[in-house]
């Protein structure tokens, strides 16, 4: 990774957080609606928070995550700056957030990866799994962040 991009575990402001969404790939996986109002809520209550910033302090990366620090890790967002993708930023996103909630010996790591990202998690070792229950009656309006 570019020793110019610091990664740390911080909380970022839903202001932030959008400006971000706008760089990245992540910004068409939420809903429009109440989107201002449910990005507030999920940058304050997240359980892992993991920014990388460039020289500048500007987001280049972020991860976001929900945990139990005894078995599970749940990545709700991973994305990469479209202008700094391929540098490792996300790999050490995922390593950093890993070892948090407990590391790889006591923790398995869930997501929903969009078709783009599969290579990527693949590349970690990731796999596709079967056995995933969902209920969603949310209202959902595709749109771009």
């Amino acid at each position: 990774m570019n020793e110019k991009i610091k990664v740390i575990e911080e909380r970022i402001s839903s202001k932030e957080y959008i400006e971000f969404l706008k760089r990245t790939d992540l910004g068409s996986q939420y809903p429009k609606e109440r989107f201002d109002e449910r990005i507030a809520k999920l940058v304050t209550t997240v359980s892992l928070s993991f920014v990388a910033r460039n020289e500048e302090g500007m987001i280049v990366g972020v991860l976001f995550g929900l945990t139990d620090y005894a078995y599970w890790l749940y990545v709700t967002d991973l994305g990469v700056d479209r202008d700094y993708e391929g540098q490792g930023i996300g790999r050490q996103l995922m390593k950093l957030a890993h070892e948090r909630a407990g590391g790889e010996k006591d923790i398995a790591v869930y997501l929903i990866a969009n078709d783009n990202a599969i290579p990527f998690y693949e590349k970690l070792g990731m796999k596709k799994a079967d056995d995933v229950m969902q209920y969603n009656k949310i209202e959902w309006t595709p749109f771009e962040v």
